[in-house]
């Protein structure tokens, strides 16, 4: 998945419980969609379009260009793994300064849309908090400008914004401006045509359509709003935080996201449905943060092959593959293995995950939850606690199975050519053999990445993979890589003998080539 967002400088980077409600702005001023003004024939006639002309004129002038200005911390080392567990792996060494950062300017494009006559825009977070959820921890947004379809620039101002749901609000100094209002996301159909208004790549206000292609598309990204609605509409890199129209003109989606192995639109984009949006939309503009449900959990999907295993339908709940002490779930006696299948009456599945029926309901709501536990159903009755911070998700596994390792990340994995091996390792601990469901007392170092363009990957090495020794020697630490790693290059060998398991089967021998440079 990318995020339809673009950066361009010196570097190139990549729910509450409220209800849907219509804004009712205190103005005299019209909406730009009010019923009334989008008249017979500006929409196309069912089935057979002829023009989006009118319907695009009426809307265009409430979509708006947002552009940030950040100040970027850049390692000069290049390390792929630089700032994570494997930090440390390979040092500084050929590092211009010994590694240390520098700073440099980088911009961001994207988009926007003005909900009320005295500038509230909605945008998403990602748009002006420093890129996609891990393109660049270290960005710091200095200002925020919008740009109107006519050109005119105005400073914004942040109002709130949550980085659960890639929402954000803004607020610029004016009045009478044209605006548009949300409408019922509920009510769309797959194959009901949607025109999408944004910023792609920078080019300005920019009209493309579609029909939507798929509702409550779940795209594997976790978190409490991985659920989306589909469209085939045009969205590229600079659409993210410009709006999903309906016929009728109401906004019932945000761009977000695009599924692309290219960078470009494939027909495959997605957005954030206006039922999730508004309420959170709401009370952002009122300067309230968002506060979600938490059971407390890590859940991994029931799929076909858990669920044979277990002799259940496939997709029919969620596996609880970690339970947080002192929340929700261990005081109302959930346990690791546990498959949860109802949550407040809510059916639990692909459409409707544990993660998004509990992020919609209220902290310290008392809800009743059906768990199935050695093959029998049972009824437990679990408070709510108050969801993390995304950062405190993370650290605890974000909500989702991982084995109990570090996140893995494509863009330090793809980076990982100038070391000496291309893998990333940590301590295989007692916690994270169990999440492994390694057997016995095994010692060694766990993979976390591998670079894909290596002779480790070559050779088969994935995450998850035991290093056990490295040339006959104990492989207790990464030092113990580097030092191997050292040595060979010292002695003029071009391979290290590495000892490998790969879960419960048998240990082997495994020769892996240093990376040249």
């Amino acid at each position: 998945m990318r995020y339809a967002y673009g950066i361009t400088a010196a570097l190139l980077l990549g729910g509450t419980a409220a209800t849907l409600a219509l804004q009712t702005p205190g103005s005299a001023q019209n909406a730009q969609n009010e019923p009334g003004a989008i008249v017979a024939g500006m929409a196309p006639r069912p089935g057979a379009p002829m023009s989006f002309a009118d319907l695009t004129e009426r809307l265009q002038p409430a979509v708006v260009n947002i552009s940030t200005t950040q100040r970027v911390e850049v390692q000069q080392n290049s390390n792929p793994f630089a700032g994570t567990p494997f930090g440390d792996l390979f040092g500084d060494q050929g590092a211009p300064g010994g590694g240390r950062p520098v700073t440099r300017e980088a911009q961001s494009l994207g988009s926007g849309f003005i909900i009320s006559p005295d500038g509230y825009i909605v945008t998403n977070n990602h748009v002006i908090s420093g890129g996609p959820p891990g393109a660049n921890n270290n960005a710091v947004v200095q200002s925020i400008k919008v740009i109107m379809p006519d050109r005119k620039e105005y400073v914004a101002t942040l109002v709130g914004r949550d980085p659960a749901s890639d929402l954000a609000v803004l607020k610029i100094s004016a009045t009478g401006l044209p605006y548009v209002k949300f409408g019922d996301s509920t009510k769309t159909r797959v194959g009901d045509w949607v025109v999408a208004i944004g910023n792609p790549f920078g080019l300005g206000g920019t009209v493309t359509a579609g029909i939507v292609s798929a509702l409550h598309r779940v795209t594997g990204q976790g978190g409490a709003y991985d659920r989306y609605i589909q469209t085939d509409a045009s969205i590229n890199q600079g659409n993210s935080g410009g709006p999903m129209f309906d016929m009728n003109g109401n906004v019932i989606g945000i761009n977000t996201l695009i599924f692309s192995p290219t960078g470009g639109n494939v027909g495959i984009g997605f957005a954030i449905p206006a039922e999730q949006a508004w309420p959170i939309v709401q009370t952002l503009k009122g300067g309230s943060a968002i506060k979600r449900g938490y059971l407390g959990v890590g859940i991994q999907p029931l799929d076909e092959g858990a669920a044979d295993a277990l002799g259940l339908p496939k997709d029919h709940g969620e596996l609880v593959s970690r339970v947080e002490p002192n929340e929700g779930a261990a005081k109302a006696g959930i346990r690791q293995g546990d498959i949860i299948t109802k949550v407040n009456n809510r059916e639990v599945n692909p459409d409707q995950t544990l993660s998004f029926i509990v992020a919609g309901l209220p902290v310290g709501s008392r809800v009743p939850i059906e768990i199935v536990r050695d093959g029998k159903r049972q009824m437990v009755t679990a408070t709510l606690g108050e969801r993390p911070s995304e950062e405190k998700l993370a650290s605890l596994g974000g909500g989702k199975d991982n084995g109990g390792l570090a996140p893995d990340d494509e863009k330090s994995s793809a980076a990982a050519t100038r070391e000496s091996l291309g893998l990333a390792v940590q301590p295989l601990t007692p916690e994270i053999s169990r999440q492994l469901g390694l057997a016995g007392a095994l010692k060694g170092l766990v993979i976390g990445a591998v670079d894909p363009s290596s002779d480790a990957a070559a050779k088969g090495l994935q995450r998850g993979d035991v290093i056990i020794s490295v040339n006959y020697k104990p492989a207790a630490t990464a030092s113990d890589i580097s030092a191997a790693a050292t040595a060979a290059k010292t002695a003029g060998r071009s391979n290290v003998l590495l000892f490998v398991q790969r879960g419960n089967g048998p240990a082997r021998y495994l020769a892996v080539k240093l990376k040249q440079g």
